[in-house]
């Protein structure tokens, strides 16, 4: 039997699990970022603003993740969206100062060049200031990603929601010590790769930084 073969009480195949597991996670960023964006923009434009955000931002992270869940389970029933809610509003603690700090790097005469070409606000932010961000956004991401990857692990202790939690749930059931072992391995090497492939998107979407970075080590 091979080790990635599970009981069948487990109801789902490993590679399901992976499945599972990066459609919960990654889909809680990307919804997150979706948020971090206009807001990040906001705080860059009006700095009062900032503090406060950042503030009720890390108060909702602080909020123990497995406490989030049983609130929620009145609301939402034993459903995924129990444990994406959370996962997402813990996304923007990180997302939104990468959001901020990507556009506060955005050389002034940079945005002086683009009111002269006639761009408005909006359009002045989405091809010029944030493709200029993508870094520091893009490092903010990889780091929700990994932290939502394995915070959603934690839903598997008061529900069955699919995802490598799931494991550590069936294997503390049914005294299973391989199974856990199996989930807690199976994260680890997960997150890394997924870490991997946010950084190789991160270098495809900004070609001129690693000419950037190469000028650099060549001076040296």
């Amino acid at each position: 039997m091979s080790i990635f073969d599970l009981p069948s009480y487990v109801g789902s195949s490993f590679p399901g699990l992976i499945a599972t597991q990066l459609e919960v996670s990654l889909g809680a960023v990307a919804a997150g970022l979706v948020l971090a964006l206009p807001i990040g923009q906001a705080c860059a434009r009006w700095p009062k603003l900032y503090p406060p955000v950042l503030s009720v931002a890390t108060v909702a992270y602080s909020i123990p993740s497995l406490a989030f869940f049983v609130l929620l389970i009145a609301y939402t029933g034993l459903t995924e969206t129990t444990v994406l809610i959370p996962l997402m509003i813990y996304s923007l603690v990180l997302l939104i100062p990468g959001v901020v700090d990507g556009v506060r790097a955005v050389p002034p005469e940079v945005r002086l060049s683009a009111d002269a070409m006639g761009f408005g606000p909006a359009r002045r932010y989405l091809q010029v200031e944030l493709p200029i961000a993508v870094p520091a956004i893009m490092a903010s991401v990889r780091i929700a990603a990994v932290s939502s990857i394995s915070l959603m692990s934690v839903g598997g202790v008061i529900g069955n929601y699919g995802g490598f939690g799931d494991l550590v749930s069936w294997g503390l059931h049914e005294n299973k010590i391989r199974l856990i072992w199996l989930a807690i391995a199976s994260l680890a090497v997960l997150a890394m790769l997924c870490d991997g492939a946010l950084l190789l998107l991160q270098r495809t979407l900004t070609p001129w930084s690693r000419g950037r970075s190469g000028r650099k080590r060549a001076a040296q």
